[in-house]
């Protein structure tokens, strides 16, 4: 009989470990992201749109600068002669993303927005198909279809005299808005690949995003209202600053190296969890029989269209050597 290895047990407990810290990032990740929605509807009675939009890119830019600081130096040049591609999708992402997506949460739930917002990669592969002339397997078209009919359900909350009447609710539409602007942004991105670090782009994009976010900002202070300064208001942007920012991109940056992309972006499919769960605990919100048909359209028909075809069983950490 061969003796087991006086290292295995280290070994099993450093992979148990890998598996368990991969699969807390995994979650954290999700739950950082659903906040966005969660928190941009608790702030929508004292801080307007724009200026949430616009002080959460500010602060998010501060907060990840002395790790981006390095890479934005040496590449300045790049960077400088980049500067238009920077500005467009810093409009796209931290621009319409941020600001209108916080104008349908003026107008709608978290719950709500949340899952209209987990259909963007249905729309990712919509666009890229219409655009770039992509294939889509009757698989993805069937999950588009099915994700799509879950919107519906959506909008016209389980009505369809609804839908008959083209009545829907104006948050719900700019939410779907906010989901289809960034979809577009993922495709450029695709499109126009970088080699520079993924903490230099996330810092450029956030300043970028804070130059385009300025002169509308300084409209809506002027001409509607300014940002309060209170507790209450400061609490809030600094809150989907961290979290829903900077500690979202982080742990799903990490995820990434330890889980690899494609299992990575699964955690979409938690996101509409976690943010009707907190919804309801933080912010009362009630889950309606809409919301279930919702859930229940929504994301099987994602995972549908953007899973991989199944494949042979792998270790589920394929990159935690990387990390």
């Amino acid at each position: 009989m061969d003796r087991q290895p006086p290292d295995a047990p280290q070994d099993s407990a450093a992979k148990t470990n890998a598996v368990f810290t991969a699969y807390s990032l995994y979650l954290l990740s999700s739950a950082f992201f659903a906040s966005n929605v969660v928190i941009g509807r608790a702030a929508a009675a004292i801080v307007p749109p724009v200026g949430l939009a616009f002080w959460r890119w500010v602060l998010a830019f501060l907060m990840i600068l002395p790790l981006a600081l390095p890479g934005l130096i040496q590449h300045r040049h790049v960077l400088r002669a980049s500067w238009k591609r920077f500005l467009l999708l810093g409009a796209l992402a931290q621009g319409v993303c941020g600001a209108v997506v916080y104008m349908g949460l003026e107008r709608t739930s978290a719950t709500n927005a949340a899952l209209i917002y987990a259909t963007s990669p249905v729309i990712i592969l919509m666009i890229a198909a219409l655009w770039l002339r992509e294939k889509v397997t009757p698989r993805q078209a069937a999950g588009i279809a099915v994700a799509m009919a879950g919107v519906l359900v959506i909008l016209t909350r389980g009505d369809a005299q609804a839908l008959l009447h083209l009545s829907f609710n104006a948050g719900d539409l700019l939410i779907l808005v906010g989901s289809a602007t960034w979809a577009v942004y993922t495709v450029l991105l695709r499109q126009t690949r970088s080699s520079l670090p993924v903490v230099t782009v996330f810092a450029a994009n956030a300043l970028a995003g804070v130059v385009v976010l300025a002169p509308f900002y300084a409209w809506e202070t002027l001409a509607l209202r300014p940002v309060p300064l209170s507790l209450d208001a400061a609490l809030r942007i600094a809150g989907v600053a961290l979290f829903a920012s900077v500690l979202a991109f982080l742990t799903y940056q990490k995820t990434i190296n330890l889980m690899g992309p494609a299992r990575a972006g699964t955690s979409l499919y938690v996101m509409p969890l976690w943010a009707a769960v907190a919804a309801w605990a933080l912010l009362g919100e009630q889950f309606q029989m809409f919301h279930l048909l919702g859930v229940l359209l929504v994301l099987p028909g994602v995972a549908l269209a953007t899973l991989p075809p199944r494949a042979a069983p792998a270790n589920p950490i394929s990159r935690s050597s990387e990390a």
